[in-house]
């Protein structure tokens, strides 16, 4: 069995398909599997670091924007993907793949359609609730589409072999909240906020918070992840005490889950899977510039079923918004209402049950 993953640039395209790859090879242990990417992205490091082999593109995103700037680096752009597409039909000629699974973004884009050309089986994995172009374009000669929301299946022009299967997402062991608690040195058992924006950080959530933690702190514990580029200047006037841990990056997100009542994050697709999955409430702030503004419509999608809150990111900065998850992070009823919706919205096998629908089209 050979299978061909096609999909990066970030994590939240890249990560899904590591996961359905490490699930695939628990089933059938023999089977080959490889990734197609590009040198710029996270996969140029990671796939190589998780021992996968990778096949690189040369590929590029479009430019947003109808700028005279924007216009003639697209036109490169076009040319890179004739160029991509011809080396993608070289590798699928090459590697002869039973499947080719695109995980979304440019770089999935030449892979897919070069294999759906050549007749090969082909699978679309969609982490948003808004598809991208790839996914909207190429889901109409895929064999199977999978999405992670159901609000996505309005943008696909097919009904017939699309599945709501769930984002494959990080797993965390068990931990008791008394250990987690211990973790992050917090002394008292109160109602704990976390908040995060990613490994580099969210800057208006720190700024917000930076407003914010004395008051949350008086009657809560804080775990607040800055990001590492926010870190330094956050440091110099915040210090940690026994209802606050503050750090650059969580380590152990397991625990910062177990030890959460409630949590202010971004909406990208890796946390909203996550989120479901620990049946943690949480108060979203889409990304503003996020591609199609798709991190509202991942928001939109929980705030529908009441398992989370949203607040614009232009907002955070007002009193109302710090009322608000005060008030919810204090409301214990609103919590556990919350909490039973997210879990209405899990999907903890997604990636099991992706590699199992690989394999089958794979056989057939």
């Amino acid at each position: 069995m050979n299978i061909l993953f096609a999909g990066g640039g970030t994590g939240g395209h890249l990560y899904p398909a590591v996961a359905m790859a490490s699930e695939l090879l628990k089933i059938v242990p023999e089977a080959s599997v490889s990734f197609a990417g590009t040198k710029n992205g996270i996969e140029a490091t990671e796939v190589p670091r998780l021992g996968y082999r990778l096949h690189l593109l040369p590929v590029r995103g479009l430019k947003r924007g109808g700028s005279l700037q924007a216009l003639l680096s697209n036109v490169a752009v076009l040319a890179d993907f004739a160029t991509a597409l011809f080396s993608a039909a070289s590798i699928i000629a090459r590697e002869k793949p039973d499947v080719v699974v695109g995980t979304g973004g440019f770089v999935s884009a030449p892979v897919l359609l070069a294999a759906q050309l050549l007749g090969r089986r082909t699978l679309i994995q969609e982490q948003n609730a808004f598809p991208g172009v790839t996914t909207k374009l190429l889901s109409l000669l895929a064999r199977e589409v999978h999405l992670s929301f159901t609000e996505a299946g309005a943008y696909i022009r097919r009904k017939k072999g699309v599945f709501v299967t769930g984002n494959p997402a990080r797993s965390f062991p068990p931990v008791s909240r008394e250990d987690a608690l211990r973790r992050f040195g917090l002394m008292e058992p109160l109602p704990t906020l976390l908040v995060f924006g990613g490994s580099r950080g969210a800057r208006s959530i720190n700024n917000a918070m930076l407003q914010w933690f004395g008051e949350f702190t008086s009657g809560a514990n804080l775990v607040w992840q800055t990001g590492s580029l926010d870190y330094e200047r956050i440091s110099r006037q915040v210090k940690p005490s026994g209802r606050l841990w503050i750090g650059p990056y969580i380590e152990h997100m397991g625990d910062a889950y177990a030890v959460s009542d409630l949590v202010v994050c971004r909406a990208g697709a890796s946390t909203i899977a996550e989120l479901t999955n620990m049946g943690k409430p949480s108060v979203l702030v889409p990304y503003p510039h996020a591609t199609g503004d798709h991190q509202r419509f991942n928001a939109k999608a929980l705030v529908g079923t009441g398992a989370a809150m949203l607040i614009d990111d232009s907002r955070l900065d007002t009193p109302g918004a710090r009322q608000i998850v005060l008030d919810l992070l204090h409301d214990s009823g609103r919590l556990a209402s919350m909490t039973a919706s997210c879990n209405s919205l899990a999907h903890p096998d997604a990636a099991r049950q992706l590699a199992g629908r690989i394999i089958q089209l794979a056989k057939q």
